[in-house]
């Protein structure tokens, strides 16, 4: 596949987005952690809290990693920026003011991937990555970069006690294959956990929506 950057130019948008936003990285993990004990403990606002930080980590990625910096290399990216901010819209509107997800344990299945799935974004993902010689700051960050964010966004949709609209997962499944097509090409082999989680939390989501009247 042709695409209009080399992957040096690709590596290198990570190195300047992640030295220009320091000490964001931080602040996405903190976050990612408050979303998971939100996940956990059902309180009042939990379902608000958690749905206000994917709001955060969509819009984020939408205006300042896609719009401000991946359109230095690609001018397609100020589509998947627009793109971005839609699921961040669907998730501040439908989400976080009527409340249409809320989060809860459970010891199913769904919950279990869901988990996995969380844990692969925050920990395996940067390990693999790692490996592969994509170490910080030239590497995708958690929260901040559209893969593990993505990754994430399934875990923590597995973890709904409530049926999950189409609308919540619909475009995180599209870059979920758009992603992983574009980064395997690259050489970001990391990404392949990115398509595992867009395909079989899809299914898992479709399944347990079952479950809902």
């Amino acid at each position: 596949m042709n695409y209009p950057f080399t992957t040096e130019q690709f590596f290198n948008v990570f190195t300047n987005y992640n030295q220009a936003i320091w000490p964001m990285q931080i602040v996405a993990y903190v976050l990612g952690l408050l979303a998971i004990v939100f996940g956990i403990v059902k309180i009042k606002s939990s379902h608000r809290i958690v749905t206000g930080i994917l709001t955060f980590f969509w819009l984020w990625m939408g205006l300042v990693y896609h719009i401000m910096f991946f359109t230095t290399i690609n001018k397609a990216a100020y589509i998947f920026g627009g793109i971005f901010i839609i699921q961040a819209i669907i998730f501040l509107i439908f989400g976080l003011i009527k409340g249409k997800l809320s989060f809860g344990f459970n010891s199913n299945i769904y919950w279990i991937v869901g988990t996995l799935f969380i844990l692969c974004a925050m920990v395996i993902y940067p390990i693999l990555g790692h490996l592969q010689g994509h170490g910080y700051p030239n590497a995708p960050m958690f929260g901040i970069a559209p893969c593990p964010a993505t990754i994430f966004t399934f875990g923590i949709l597995l973890w709904s006690d409530k049926k999950v609209s189409l609308s919540f997962f619909i475009i995180p499944l599209i870059w979920s294959i758009i992603g992983f097509l574009a980064a395997v090409s690259l050489g970001v082999k990391e990404d392949i956990g990115l398509l595992v989680a867009g395909v079989v939390g899809t299914v898992l989501i479709l399944i347990k929506n079952r479950n809902f009247k």
